[in-house]
């Protein structure tokens, strides 16, 4: 399941993320690369001792703690502390690869947090750089995504996905690994699909009774497939 949400940031926002971005230094992408994913990585990312880091990261939790549609597509019960990447000159390009499975929280040390989903948070305009597309290999086809800056792109951490080369500018970008209340993601995918037309049916018909009764069962189903 491939979800685009648009206008997760504000423009404040933003704005004030790019400043804190602008005045940090950076180092090699590879800190946080699998066996796998280091052979194809090339991009650079914000150390965990960086000064702005804890402050971006409450900044991007808080806008996704008020986006409902993100709630409803990826029903997460533990989101990774959000990391924060860049590419551009010779640092600029993240072959294909799979995330891995269980990622290390770097907030609370030992302790694991299950991927199935990740997101990624575009920052950069996308007329300001040619290239850097997320592109995401899934069982319907390969899909390239390169959305405005402030919105939101959750797809499973299972896809195959990588990011072609950026040749000018730079694409800035936070990404993010959630593990979702619900493992299964075809059981995700039913669940946010009734959500969806759950809220159309609400604004074209209310609360009528089959509404009700259909919002019953969501609910039921969420409690039979989600783990807390």
């Amino acid at each position: 399941m491939l979800v685009t949400i648009e206008d997760v940031l504000t423009k404040e926002e933003l704005a004030s993320a790019r400043q804190l971005l602008g005045q940090s230094q950076w180092v090699s992408g590879q800190v946080t690369a699998g066996p796998q994913a280091a052979q194809v990585k090339n991009n650079l990312q914000l150390p965990e001792n960086a000064a702005a880091l804890p402050g971006l990261r409450q900044l991007v939790l808080d806008a996704l703690n008020r986006t409902p549609v993100f709630f409803a597509a990826a029903l997460p019960l533990k989101i990774l502390p959000p990391f924060f990447n860049r590419y551009s000159g010779a640092s600029n390009t993240y072959g294909f690869h799979t995330d891995n499975a269980m990622r290390l929280a770097p907030d609370r040390p030992g302790t694991y947090v299950r991927s199935d989903i990740s997101a990624t948070l575009f920052l950069s305009e996308p007329e300001d750089y040619d290239g850097g597309v997320l592109t995401i290999d899934d069982t319907f086809g390969k899909h390239g995504v390169k959305l405005k800056a402030g919105s939101l792109v959750v797809y499973p951490s299972s896809s195959i996905h990588g990011v072609t080369p950026v040749g000018r500018g730079e694409r800035v970008s936070c990404f993010m690994f959630i593990q979702s209340m619900v493992r299964d993601q075809g059981q995700r995918q039913l669940l946010y699909d009734m959500d969806m037309a759950l809220l159309k049916l609400r604004q074209e018909v209310g609360e009528t009774e089959p509404v009700v009764k259909l919002t019953g069962t969501y609910h039921n189903l969420l409690r039979r497939w989600a783990e807390t």
